[in-house]
C-alpha cells in the first residue's frame, strides 16, 4: 500500500508533444504544470501566443493523467500483498500477475469497443457521401397513456400534490429514463461504467474551444500497456503521427477519450424545433415532456438506450469539436446534447465554455463532479469579468409586472386544486412581488424629474428593508428553492401561453419556447439569498426599444472570489492560463487571496521569437515636443487629434503592410474619424495604405476583416518603406482586440492609443472601487508609504488587463516579428510598465523624442528588409 501515496517525479522529458525537440520555454512550461498538478497547486501560467501554450498544457496534464492511471494500477496489485512470507511468494506473484492481466485485458476491451464505434461512424459518413437515402422512420412511441379527465392538469406542479400517481405520464416517462440513463450499470448488465480522474478544460468560447482539438491529435499518445511494463507516457513511443494511419508494432491509435460540451443552441439537430422556438432551451424542455410523436424524434426511447450508449461510444471514439457532434448525431439519428453528457463519466478530458464550469447550477445539471479532478481555465484572463457576469441578475419593471400578473391570473384559476405548500409558497411570491413592484412604482415618479439622479445604488439589506415588514418576514431563501424545485414558472408561463393562444390577433399569441418572466424574477431572488455584503442593487432608468421609460433592477456582485472558490476547494488542481496574465498580482490579490502563499504558484516565459523580432518603443512627445498624454479631457480637442492624425501618418510612412491603431474607445476613435474628414486627414491616410475601421456592429466584423486583409497582401510597386498595405483602426476591449490572429504582414504594427481607463462616474464601477478598498481596510492590509491603494490598483489593473490583451494581437509565431508602439508617456511610468507582460516590458524603449521614435522604427525595418 506505502506504493500508491509515493510522489510522482517530474519528468525531465516529454515524448508525447509532437514536435522535437520541443522549444526550452515550452519543457519548462510543462514541468511546472506536471509539478503543480501532483502537488495539488493552483498554478497560474502565461505563455505568449504562439509558444504552444495550449498544445504544453495538453501534453502535461495528459502525461500526469496517464502516469497517475499507472500509480493507481500499481496501487490496486500491491493491495494484493507485499512478497514477504516465505514460501508464498509464488503464490502472490501469481495473482498479481493475473489481477495484471485482467486489468490490462479490461483495458483492451474498451479500446476496442471504441475501435468499433471509429469504424462505424466511418461506414455511416461514406454511406452518406456515397448516396442520397431516405431517413428511417423513428419510432418513439411510448405506452399508451390515459389523459387527465381536465386538460388544465398539466399546469399543476409536479410538487405539492397530494399522491404520486397523480403526476403526469409524460413527467413520469421522463423521470423514468433519466433513472435508466444515469445507471452505472453499463451496456451489458455486468460491468460498471468506468468512472475516471478528468481533466477539465474550458475557455471563453466555443471558437476558442475548438482549437483545443486540432493540437490533442497532434500528441503521441501511447496505446494500453502493461502494469509490468517500466515505460510511461513520458518515455520513447513507438507510433507514428496521429494523421499517419500506419503504427510499429501494430499497435492501435489511441486517443485521449474527449468530450465537449456545450449549449442546445450548438448542439440541437431538430431543425423544426429552432425554426418555431423563440428560446432552444424551454422549447427542448417542453418537447422533453412530450409523449408518443410529439416527443423528440432524436433522443432514444427508454426501450432503445442501447442506442444512446452506442452513440456515447461513437462520441468518445475520437475527438470531436461542437461542429463534429452535430455532424455525428444527425447520422446517428442521436441527439448530440444528450449524448455529450452521457460521456461524461468515461471521458478523460473534458472541454466546456467558462459558464458551464463556473456555475454551481450548470455543474450540477450535468453531473459534473470536480472532486479530485483537473482544472484547467484557459484565456484565463476573462476569468475575473466572467465569474462578475454570470452573477449578475437583471430584472426590467416590464418583466416584474408580467411575473405578477401571471401568478395571480394562476393562483386564482387554480386555488381550489393546489396543495396547502404549494398555496404557502404562491402567496408569499405574491406579497414580495407585489411590494418590489410597489417599491419600484414609487422610485421611477421619485426619480423621473429632470434634475434628480437617474441611478441609486443599495445593499440587498438596504432593499429589502425598504421593501417593507411583509417581506421581512418572508425566508426568500425557501421560496427561490421551491420556484427551483418545483419548476412552476414553466407551469404558470405555459398556462399563461394557452390563455394567451385564445387571443384574435396573432401578434398577441406567444412563441413555443419562450423564456417564462417568472425566470427572471427568480434568478433575482437567488441573488438576494446570496452573500448580502458581497453584492449591491442597482435600480436605473433605461429607454426599452419602444422608446418608454421604465426601471431596471440589477444585482452585481463585487467579490468574484466566492463563486470560485468553490471550484478551488473541490479540485485536485486548478491552472489559470493565458497569453497575457500580467499583473499577475491582481489575479491572486481578488481570486486566491484567502489560499495560503505555498499553495499558489506562478509561471512567466518570454517569448520564442528572436529578440530583435519584437521592438517595443514609448513615443512620450509630439514632432512640437509636447507631451502626449491622452485623458479623456483631451480626447475631444481637435488640436490634439490632428497633432495624433500626423503622427499616424507619420508611422504609415513607414510600417510595411498591416498596422493596427487602437483607441482607448468608441467615442474618441468616432470623434478623430469626424475630425480627420474634416481636416482631410483621412484623405492623407488613404494615400499611404487603406483604411478600415472596427464597425460597432458585430455582424460586419468578417467583412472588415475580409476587406483588411485581402488589402494588406494586395501586391504594391512601391518600396517597402512606403507599401501601400492598410490600416486598420480598432478599440481596445471591444471585437477585434481579443481572440484574432494578426500574423505577419496583418500586423506589421500594434499602435496603442492612450490608456483605456474606465469610466469613474460609473456607480457600478464607483461602489466595487469603494468595495475592494473597504475589504483591505479589513483585512488590516498596510500599503507601503505612496503606494496606491487597492481601488486605485483595481482601476489602473482592469486597464492594463485590456491593454495587454490588445497588444497580443500581433506576435503570433516563431517567425513573426512586429512594432508596439506606445503612444502616452504614462506608459513610461514604472506602475504602467511592471504590469506589462515581461515579453514585452523587458526590452522596451522608452523615446527622448518624436525623432528618435521615428528613427527607431525606420532602422527596425530596415534590418527586417521586407521583400
Amino acid at each position: 500500500m506505502s506504493q500508491i501515496s509515493l510522489s510522482l517525479p517530474t519528468p525531465s522529458e516529454f515524448p508525447a508533444f509532437p514536435y522535437a525537440p520541443p522549444y526550452p520555454i515550452q519543457v519548462d512550461l510543462m514541468r511546472h504544470l506536471y509539478e503543480s498538478i501532483e502537488q495539488k497547486k493552483v498554478a497560474i501560467v502565461e505563455s505568449p501566443t504562439g509558444t504552444g501554450k495550449t498544445l504544453s498544457l495538453l501534453c502535461a496534464s495528459l502525461t500526469w493523467l496517464a502516469d497517475e492511471k499507472d500509480r493507481a494500477k500499481k496501487g490496486v496489485l500491491d493491495a494484493l500483498g507485499t512478497e514477504t512470507e516465505a514460501g508464498r511468494d509464488w503464490v502472490l506473484a501469481q495473482t498479481r500477475e493475473r489481477r495484471a492481466r485482467e486489468m490490462e485485458a479490461e483495458e483492451r476491451e474498451y479500446e476496442q469497443r471504441l475501435d468499433q464505434a471509429r469504424k462505424k461512424e466511418e461506414a455511416a459518413r461514406k454511406m452518406a457521401r456515397s448516396r442520397v437515402h431516405k431517413k428511417p422512420k423513428l419510432t418513439n412511441a411510448s405506452p399508451v397513456q390515459e389523459l387527465p379527465e381536465d386538460p388544465d392538469d398539466v399546469f399543476l406542479p409536479n410538487e405539492g400534490k397530494d399522491e404520486k400517481d397523480n403526476i403526469s405520464p409524460a413527467v413520469r416517462a421522463l423521470m423514468a429514463q433519466f433513472v435508466t440513463w444515469s445507471s452505472k450499470k453499463s451496456f451489458f448488465d455486468k460491468e460498471e461504467e468506468p468512472i475516471c480522474t478528468k481533466i477539465y478544460y474550458a475557455s471563453r468560447t466555443h471558437s476558442q474551444l475548438a482549437q483545443i482539438l486540432p493540437e490533442l491529435r497532434r500528441l503521441k499518445l501511447s496505446p494500453v500497456r502493461s502494469v509490468y511494463s517500466k515505460p510511461s507516457i513520458s518515455t520513447p513511443l513507438k507510433r507514428s503521427a496521429p494523421d499517419d494511419t500506419s503504427t510499429e508494432d501494430d499497435a492501435p491509435i489511441t486517443y485521449s477519450r474527449t468530450v465537449s460540451l456545450g449549449s442546445r443552441k450548438q448542439l440541437c439537430i431538430n431543425d423544426e424545433l429552432r425554426v418555431k422556438s423563440k428560446d432552444l432551451d424551454e422549447g427542448c424542455r417542453e418537447l422533453l415532456g412530450e409523449t408518443q410523436d410529439k416527443r423528440c424524434r432524436y433522443l432514444p426511447p427508454i426501450s432503445e438506450d442501447v442506442k444512446m450508449l452506442d452513440f456515447r461510444d461513437q462520441i468518445l471514439a475520437s475527438p470531436k469539436d461542437i461542429e463534429d457532434l452535430a455532424s455525428v448525431g444527425r447520422l446517428a439519428h442521436t441527439c448530440p446534447y444528450f449524448g455529450s453528457r452521457r460521456a461524461i463519466p468515461q471521458a478523460e478530458l473534458v472541454t466546456l465554455p467558462y459558464n458551464l464550469l463556473l456555475q454551481k447550477t450548470a455543474r450540477e445539471a450535468l453531473g459534473i463532479d470536480l472532486t479530485d479532478q483537473i482544472v484547467i481555465i484557459d484565456e484565463a484572463h476573462n476569468l475575473i469579468p466572467t465569474l462578475l457576469s454570470l452573477s449578475t441578475a437583471r430584472l426590467p419593471s416590464s418583466t416584474l409586472s408580467t411575473s405578477f400578473q401571471q401568478v395571480c391570473i394562476y393562483l386564482a384559476k387554480f386555488r381550489t386544486r393546489l396543495s396547502a405548500i404549494n398555496m404557502i409558497h404562491l402567496k408569499r411570491l405574491v406579497v414580495f412581488m407585489d411590494a418590489l413592484k410597489k417599491y419600484v412604482a414609487e422610485w421611477k415618479e421619485q426619480n423621473s424629474e429632470p434634475d434628480k439622479p437617474k441611478v441609486e445604488v443599495m445593499t440587498v439589506a438596504d432593499l429589502l428593508e425598504r421593501l417593507g415588514r411583509k417581506v421581512s418576514g418572508i425566508n426568500l431563501l425557501e421560496v427561490e428553492g421551491y420556484l427551483r424545485s418545483s419548476k412552476i414558472a414553466r407551469k404558470i408561463s405555459g398556462y399563461s401561453d394557452k390563455e394567451a393562444e385564445k387571443e384574435q390577433d396573432p401578434k398577441l399569441r406567444p412563441r413555443r419556447g419562450a423564456v417564462p418572466p417568472l425566470h427572471a424574477v427568480e434568478a433575482f431572488l437567488l441573488s438576494l439569498t446570496g452573500s448580502n455584503e458581497d453584492g449591491r442593487i442597482t435600480l436605473s432608468l433605461i429607454r426599452t426599444k419602444s422608446g418608454q421609460e421604465e426601471v431596471e433592477m440589477k444585482f452585481q456582485l463585487l467579490n468574484p472570489a466566492p463563486h470560485f472558490l468553490e471550484v478551488i476547494e473541490s479540485a485536485r488542481s486548478v491552472i489559470l492560463a493565458g497569453g497575457t496574465m500580467s499583473p499577475i498580482s491582481d489575479v491572486i490579490n481578488q481570486l486566491f487571496s484567502q489560499l495560503p502563499a505555498e499553495k499558489i504558484t506562478t509561471f512567466s516565459c518570454g517569448h520564442i521569437i528572436p529578440e530583435n523580432n519584437l521592438q517595443t518603443i514609448v513615443v512620450g512627445k509630439g514632432p512640437r515636443g509636447g507631451e502626449l498624454e491622452y485623458k479623456a479631457g483631451k480626447q475631444g480637442d481637435e488640436a490634439v487629434i490632428g497633432e495624433l492624425g500626423q503622427l499616424l501618418l507619420n508611422f504609415a510612412s513607414l510600417v510595411p503592410r498591416g498596422m493596427i491603431v487602437f483607441f482607448p474607445s468608441y467615442h474618441f476613435l468616432n470623434t478623430a474619424k469626424a475630425t480627420w474628414q474634416k481636416s482631410g486627414a483621412l484623405a492623407r491616410f488613404e494615400g499611404k495604405k487603406k483604411v478600415f475601421f472596427e464597425p460597432e456592429q458585430a455582424t460586419q466584423v468578417e467583412q472588415v476583416l475580409q476587406g483588411y486583409s485581402e488589402a494588406v497582401r494586395e501586391p504594391s510597386d512601391q518600396p517597402p518603406s512606403r507599401s501601400k498595405g492598410a490600416l486598420l483602426f480598432a478599440v481596445i476591449g471591444a471585437k477585434l482586440s481579443e481572440g484574432l490572429n494578426f500574423a505577419d504582414d496583418l500586423a506589421r504594427a500594434v499602435v496603442i492609443v492612450g490608456l483605456p481607463f474606465a469610466n469613474l462616474g460609473s456607480p457600478e464601477l464607483r461602489e466595487r472601487m469603494k468595495y475592494v478598498k473597504q475589504l483591505e481596510e479589513k483585512r488590516g492590509t498596510k500599503r507601503p508609504p505612496g503606494q496606491k491603494d487597492a481601488a486605485a490598483e483595481l482601476y489602473e489593473n482592469m486597464c492594463m488587463n485590456a491593454v495587454n490583451q490588445s497588444i497580443g494581437r500581433a506576435i503570433r509565431h516563431r517567425g513573426d516579428w512586429a512594432s508596439l508602439i506606445l503612444l502616452d508617456k504614462r506608459y513610461a511610468s514604472a506602475s504602467i510598465r511592471n504590469k506589462l507582460p515581461k515579453w514585452i516590458g523587458g526590452g522596451m524603449t522608452v523615446t527622448d523624442g518624436f525623432g528618435q521614435a521615428i528613427r527607431e522604427l525606420g532602422s527596425f525595418y530596415r534590418n527586417k528588409r521586407v521583400p
